[in-house]
């Protein structure tokens, strides 16, 4: 029993010990670690990242038991190990990185939430009538749906359009002799910024080997960004979303405007946050404006 008492007031003494800075540090380890957990989909990460476990395992065995030439070793090899990490690690840290600098550009979306929103669910019905009946004619199509995420450098692979999205004008720049059918479309707040687009293919070798380059681009791009890419397969006329490295096939019409509503659009509560958000920031500016009139 006096055991357990002096523990707790051990505990007690270090609790009191504990600052508010401490805490901070702590809460912003543990948001990078569940981010770099988050990150982390594919196998290929998952089994480096047991690797990197296994290792510092051991580094810690090593000098419990005083193996003093394995733990020199080990030592010198973290050094060299986390540039490799860094290295292995380079596409999902640029990924966070542009997340994080995409988030400050997009706050502009705040002051006109009902338009963008009115034309982005334009450009979906137009995007669903002009799959369904490419998908008919078996046309292969690629169209990306930019969110949070911004592609600048996907629309600089083609060409500048900036355009209000309709059936017909995908299926022009879709038909087999255009001559930028065979890239992406990039869709942003509900117009067409750029065609032609070159994608990142998928590094998934699990992906089946029924899937041709349009759809390992389209899953690459959703590996990539936080993107929605719509996809109709050129031998088949099935159509597929990829999304979050992930490939649903085989949709209906339905099914394709119900994913994207869902995925695209803002439901009733971000829209009614983002529209009270944009009436303070207004509110406030005005009021600045106010007292330096008067001053």
């Amino acid at each position: 029993m006096d055991k357990v008492l002096s523990f707790l007031e051990n505990i007690g003494r270090y609790v009191l010990l504990i600052r508010p800075m401490d805490v901070l540090d702590m809460a912003i380890i543990a948001y990078l670690v569940y981010r770099l957990l988050k990150m982390v989909k594919s196998k290929r990460a998952e089994n480096i990242l047991k690797g990197v476990a296994v290792f510092l395992l051991a580094l810690w065995i090593s000098q419990l038991l005083q193996l003093n030439a394995i733990n020199y070793l080990l030592r010198h090899i973290v050094e060299f190990g986390v540039l490799a990490l860094i290295i292995v690690f380079q596409p999902e840290i640029r990924q966070l990185l542009e997340s994080l600098g995409s988030r400050n550009i997009r706050l502009l979306r705040i002051f006109a939430p009902t338009e963008s929103s009115s034309e982005l669910e334009r450009a979906i019905d137009q995007t669903v009538i002009a799959c369904t009946e490419m998908s008919k004619t078996r046309t292969g199509v690629l169209i990306v749906f930019e969110r949070k995420l911004l592609l600048d450098d996907m629309m600089r692979t083609g060409t500048t359009l900036d355009a209000s999205v309709s059936s017909e004008l995908l299926k022009n720049i879709f038909f087999l002799k255009a001559p930028m059918h065979d890239g992406a479309v990039i869709i942003r707040d509900g117009r067409i910024l750029s065609a032609g687009c070159m994608l990142p293919l998928s590094k998934n070798a699990n992906l089946s080997r029924d899937l041709g380059m349009r759809h390992r681009a389209g899953i690459g791009m959703s590996e990539n960004s936080d993107a929605v890419v719509v996809i109709v397969s050129e031998e088949t006329g099935s159509i597929s979303v990829a999304l979050g490295g992930m490939l649903k096939r085989h949709l209906m019409p339905e099914t394709l405007s119900k994913l994207l509503r869902n995925e695209l659009l803002p439901s009733a509560e971000e829209a009614a946050e983002k529209s009270h958000a944009g009436l303070a920031t207004l509110l406030r500016g005005r009021v600045k404006g106010d007292h330096h009139g008067e001053e």
